[in-house]
């Protein structure tokens, strides 16, 4: 599950903290079913079910807040919004720049995507990426050509049309479109990357970040957390 390698250390002065009452809750709107925007015109999926629940137990009233990925820890540490809930992987990198809670999904493997009956070397080819995610390092890495692209169906649609061999993201966002490809997308490949998915809040919003983690255990503990992700991500997502 997704992302990060911002350089952001320049961003340590934090904004003001969080208002007791009311919570910005700051997501992407394009990461289905982590998050996306319904017909309404709404923050929909796994991450606004649980952020209204969450904010529930936590006796907090919570507003949303969309924010383009690539700028979405910048736009925290400014303080446009109170947290991030975005299919954000906990790596320490980020955590030099922002604090998270628990998480709320296991750690689960990125995958690789490529057309079906193509020749792939993931090691050592063109191989796309959603801008500053776990995935984009991973590829800078390893040896392949990264190609980076800032909304993940951007990244999909680059080995659709030949741009890249392979697409490396979360599996969990990716296998709904090789399901739903009739045989033209298939995985040829899995890694494990970061550490589960959490919650980002400023550094200095300490009290938020103590009320969260007291919702998410509340919800782990009575199995609702559960109950959602198997909802959003099937009977065979990870659970706790």
């Amino acid at each position: 599950m997704k992302k990060v390698l911002f350089g952001l250390a320049a961003l340590a002065v934090m904004a003001s903290p969080a208002l007791a009452d009311k919570v910005r809750m700051g997501t992407e709107g394009a990461y289905p079913p982590y998050n996306f925007i319904n017909d309404a015109g709404e923050v929909d999926g796994f991450e606004r079910e649980l952020g209204d629940e969450l904010c529930k137990r936590a006796k907090l009233e919570c507003e949303w807040v969309t924010n383009e990925w690539d700028s979405i820890i910048p736009n925290l540490v400014s303080g446009n919004y109170d947290t991030i809930i975005a299919g954000m992987s906990i790596t320490a990198e980020r955590d030099e720049v922002i604090d998270f809670t628990q998480d709320y999904i296991p750690p689960s493997p990125s995958a690789y995507a490529a057309l079906s009956g193509s020749s792939v070397d993931i090691n050592g080819g063109v191989i796309a990426a959603q801008t500053g995610t776990i995935q984009a390092g991973h590829i800078a890495a390893s040896g392949a050509t990264l190609v980076e692209f800032a909304t993940p169906d951007e990244t999909i649609a680059a080995v659709k049309n030949g741009e890249a061999d392979a697409v490396l993201a979360d599996k969990d966002f990716l296998a709904p479109f090789v399901a739903e490809s009739n045989g033209e997308m298939v995985f040829v490949g899995e890694v494990p990357l970061g550490g589960g998915i959490g919650m980002g809040v400023r550094e200095s919003d300490g009290d938020l970040k103590a009320k969260m983690n007291a919702a998410i255990a509340s919800v782990k503990a009575d199995g609702s957390l559960n109950a959602m992700i198997k909802k959003w991500f099937g009977d065979e997502a990870q659970t706790y």
